[in-house]
This record gives structure tokens, sequence and C-alpha cells, in this order.
């Protein structure tokens, strides 16, 4: 009797590091959007040494295990830890980058309608909106 190899696919192990509790802790105290660069100078700042290259990696796996969201802002990418389980979306503000999680059923409901009426099916959407913080207007004013 041969042996033969297993085909069953193993669930991929996810190591907790230093480094990716790190960035966790560093993103959550942010309650922002920010780029990896960015977090990165905040978390040297705070008299922890750590690799741009390994900032990277861990938010990388924070947002592919859905414990960030991560948004394309030109040529970057930003994270924010996510507060909400699940689908949802975000008011972002433009000046300051605060974000709030809001819930999706009501652009559920206009994605699936678009979706319907022309003639698409399955729709998968992003969806987030822009604007002016209210601290930030009261500033500007």
């Amino acid at each position: 009797m041969t042996d033969t190899p297993e085909t069953t696919q193993k669930t991929p192990v996810r190591r907790k590091t230093w480094q990716k509790q790190a960035v966790r802790e560093a993103l959550s105290s942010s309650g922002r959007f920010m780029s990896a660069q960015s977090l990165h100078a905040a978390i040297e700042r705070s008299g922890t040494k750590i690799g741009l290259a390994t900032v990277y990696r861990a938010l990388s796996a924070l947002a592919e295990q859905g414990e960030a969201d991560s948004l394309h802002s030109g040529e970057e990418v930003l994270y924010r830890l996510c507060e909400m389980d699940g689908h949802h979306h975000h008011l972002i503000c433009r000046m300051c980058g605060r974000a709030e999680e809001i819930q999706a059923e009501p652009v559920e409901a206009w994605a699936n309608e678009v979706a319907r009426k022309n003639g698409f099916i399955e729709p998968r959407h992003v969806v987030d909106v822009f604007g002016v913080c209210p601290d930030c207007a009261a500033e500007r004013d």
C-alpha cells in the first residue's frame, strides 16, 4: 500500500506577533484612515522600532482578515481599524480623515435596485461618502 499526499486544504496559521499588535494598537488609537508610511512614523515616534515593510505586511494581513478597512486614495492605500463586523460603509472627512462607520442597509437597497434596473445580477460595491466633519466645519467658519 502506498501513501498518497493529502488533498485537503489547510487553514493558514495566523500568528499573533508583537509587530502586528503594535500596528493594530497604533491604528486603533488614530481613529482615522492612515497610510502605511504615516502609521510607521507614528509607531517609530512612540519609541518602537519596526520596519516599514513589516507595517505594510501587518496592514495587509489585518485587511485580509477583515479587522481593518482599506481605502484607495490617489496612489496610496489608507487603512483604519474596523469597529463594525460585517459589510458596512464610511463617512470620511476630506479635511482631517475622521471616519464614521455606517450601516449598509440603505446603500444595499439602492445598489440592488440600480443593478436590477440595468439587468445586472449579484451586485458588489464599495461606497465611501466624503464630506467635512462637524469639527472641521466649525474650524472653517
